[in-house]
């Protein structure tokens, strides 16, 4: 469905997919810059509320699991992209894990006591999400099936939010031009809607993440080797300065972190409010959804690499060993038989 009679001008194709739990890719027809939406509703409020972390810890597992996501989906073959973060931070650890063609999944590590009420109030005057990773390393890891070879690129955190590190992971590992904008929100639920457990609960609220992505991609034919060789001895990137990625990406800067977020917003019409002046078309929206590997027989196996004495260790007082999912809280529990 066209939006403008005219090829060139500002064009929309509208897909059938749904407004949440989606990432979207898309094009935009004068500049042709490549570009991806996520928005996650039920699938982030799902991994975020699983383990009840403070709000400035779910911002920015989060904002992870949108970032992973927009990857993620341009992976070109089966395999698994991993976000990790380690650092000094109150907020010292988190993953988001995405597996083709569409499942993530998520956890973090934190310092409680640093979480409480007044000392997240001094995160947020110290540099809000930056001063809660602290300084550290962003790692994204591709995984892909078969017997390609596992890569892994380091970018340092250092006094800047996710959004910031990955571009600089593009920018030295990739040579890119890249924009990227992430939001976190709470959405309260209308009056009448119902809750888990079937009650009707006017002040509900569910997590909602967006984000959108963009990058300048080198075309077959449009810079030679040599060209790209020159620009990289001199630390630039190619197409950096070039007049359509700047007029896109300054649209792109436009963009609210509400409207990411926004349930009565359609993806489709955020981007044509967004490069109508450039055209836009989108491609099949990718579903995403939660996902999580564990199972009974994976955690008995791993237990089961334990010596005797280890395990008598790991006994709770009732004799029995406990396991539970770091990443869907799921809790598993075998007695001392299932372990012989």
């Amino acid at each position: 469905m066209s939006m403008s009679g005219a090829p060139a001008g500002p064009v929309v194709e509208i897909s059938t997919g749904g407004r949440d739990d989606i990432v979207l890719p898309f094009l935009t027809v004068r500049s042709n810059i490549v570009g991806r939406l996520v928005r996650l509703g039920a699938t982030a409020d799902t991994i975020l509320k699983r383990h009840d972390y403070p709000d400035g810890v779910s911002e920015v597992l989060g904002e992870a699991l949108a970032l992973a996501a927009l990857i993620g989906t341009g992976l070109k073959f089966e395999g698994r992209l991993i976000l990790q973060t380690k650092t000094d931070g109150p907020l010292d650890f988190l993953v988001a894990d995405f597996a083709t063609p569409g499942s993530i999944r998520g956890y973090a590590s934190f310092d409680k006591a640093a979480f409480s009420a007044e000392r997240a109030d001094k995160f947020q005057a110290a540099g809000g999400e930056a001063a809660v990773l602290g300084k550290g390393t962003l790692a994204m890891t591709i995984d892909p099936a078969g017997d390609m070879e596992r890569y892994q690129g380091l970018v340092a955190l250092e006094g800047v939010t996710l959004s910031e590190a990955a571009d600089a992971y593009f920018r030295s590992s990739e040579q890119l031009p890249t924009f990227i904008r992430l939001a976190v929100a709470r959405e309260r639920a209308s009056a009448g809607a119902e809750g888990d457990a079937g009650h009707v609960d006017a002040g509900l609220w569910r997590w909602r993440v967006g984000g959108i992505m963009l990058q300048h991609v080198a075309h077959e034919g449009g810079k030679s080797a040599d060209a790209l060789a020159a620009a990289e001895e001199r630390g630039e990137m190619l197409g950096e300065d070039d007049d359509h990625w700047q007029r896109v990406a300054m649209l792109a800067s436009t963009v609210e972190d509400h409207e990411l977020v926004d349930s009565t917003l359609t993806p489709e019409n955020l981007l044509y409010r967004l490069f109508h002046e450039e055209g836009v078309r989108v491609q099949g929206a990718r579903a995403i959804s939660e996902y999580c590997t564990c199972s009974r027989e994976r955690v008995l196996g791993f237990l089961k690499g334990f010596g005797a004495d280890e395990l008598a260790d790991m006994h709770e007082p009732d004799g029995n060993v406990s396991v539970t999912c770091e990443f869907c809280s799921k809790r598993y529990v075998f007695d001392p038989e299932q372990l012989e």
